[in-house]
């Protein structure tokens, strides 16, 4: 049969370790003999970046502006063990991070359900998607060791040099720590727009949770602005999409979505969402199972899988040991990128290839061919545990039934 064609390339940016190795076979085994792919390849990977002093960082991101889609395969964010084992120039900052400031998005992140993976909690027979705010907080935060006696101040100098103080705190008695916290009006905004038209998109409720009850500047700040946003822009959209906008306390939030059946997408500020999306991960069962969409106001896209670089694999693969990694996550972003590039440039058959490529990846595991990590916790009675490549081999055939 023929490829299909593609009208706009979009952006790959190729990874680290053994979700490196699951990259290019998924590329060779799923989607280069269907697919005459168009891409703007980029290393990300950790030697890459270090070669080229993390200048491939910013142009891939500024790529992703120009062709508006990307895929991104997992990366190390380096520690001091990094720095030794790759002769590091230095402590390179997180590619995701790098990438999220460009693009100034928010990362919407669903679990995968398959028959036989019971969530923890099960009443969850629907997916909770975590939209996390991809700015500002701990992640941008300025922080300082203070001495015994100090006085900690934080001061704002206006744009005609006028000074406001207000006290932090005196130590009068210990050494202590203090940390500055800072968030953008227009960043916030956006943020609430990409939710909204995410729930339009998906039909379902948007849910947003802070502290403003304790946090009466800052957390405050977000409540107000999603509000302002929602009656604005939204609030007709909403009622004739038959959905709704939902505020509440994040520690109510949390009670709520542990009694809920799910079906809904669930904004939380950077920090929360960090946290949220691991926890409702594991709660469905892997986070190998989950994915993960960074989304601009102004409609960019990367897509790219939940988990990291999956180092202990590719330790026992450089050691030529089969190993039975799960790469259900970076199929499904590459079918997100792929289904993305297809709506935007109206071709039909790349968007039906995503989908195929989806329900043939679910069709394996649900009839019973699977990887390890889903074989421990999968309550189907005939199983079969595969290794890393025999999997994506079996979704392969799988998806030449379906041609």
């Amino acid at each position: 049969m023929a490829k299909i064609q593609m009208k706009t390339p979009l952006v790959e940016m190729d990874g680290d370790e053994m979700t490196r190795i699951l990259w290019q076979w998924i590329k060779d085994i799923l989607i280069l003999p269907y697919v005459d792919l168009k891409s703007e390849y980029y290393d990300l990977g950790l030697k890459h970046r270090n070669e080229t002093d993390d200048k491939v960082t910013v142009e891939s991101a500024e790529a992703t502006k120009k062709y508006g889609v990307a895929v991104k395969c997992a990366t190390i964010t380096p520690n001091a063990a990094r720095m030794t084992e790759y002769d590091l120039k230095e402590m390179w900052k997180s590619p995701n991070g790098t990438i999220r400031a460009i693009l100034d998005g928010t990362v919407f992140r669903t679990p995968i359900l398959v028959k036989g993976v019971t969530p923890y909690i099960p009443t969850w027979t629907a997916p909770i998607t975590i939209a996390r705010h991809a700015y500002g907080d701990v992640y941008k935060n300025t922080e300082m060791q203070v001495k015994k006696g100090s006085k900690a101040e934080l001061v704002v100098t206006d744009a005609e040099g006028n000074e406001t103080r207000q006290e932090i705190f005196t130590f009068k008695d210990t050494d202590g720590i203090i940390q500055g916290l800072h968030n953008k009006d227009n960043s916030i905004r956006g943020f609430a727009r990409a939710c909204f038209n995410y729930g339009l998109d998906l039909k379902q409720d948007v849910w947003f949770a802070s502290k403003d009850t304790i946090s009466k500047k800052y957390d405050h700040r977000f409540k107000d602005i999603f509000q302002e946003v929602f009656d604005a822009e939204y609030k007709e959209k909403f009622e004739a999409a038959g959905i709704e906008y939902f505020y509440t306390l994040i520690d109510d939030a949390v009670a709520r979505v542990i009694r809920s059946n799910g079906g809904y997408i669930w904004a939380c500020k950077n920090y929360d969402g960090d946290v949220m999306s691991d926890m409702v991960s594991t709660a469905y069962g892997s986070l190998a199972m989950m994915t993960s969409v960074l989304v601009s106001p102004d409609g960019i896209y990367e897509y790219e899988a939940a988990h990291g670089t999956v180092q202990r694999h590719y330790y026992k693969y450089l050691k030529g040991e089969t190993t039975s990694t799960n790469s259900v996550a970076t199929i499904f972003a590459w079918s997100g990128a792929l289904r993305k590039r297809g709506e935007l440039d109206n071709t039909p058959e790349l968007c039906a290839f995503a989908d195929k490529l989806e329900k043939a990846t679910i069709q394996t595991i649900e009839e019973g061919v699977m990887t390890g990590d889903l074989y421990l916790i999968s309550k189907l009675e005939n199983k079969k545990k595969v290794d890393s490549e025999e999997f994506l081999k079996e979704i392969g055939k799988r998806l030449d039934a379906m041609a």
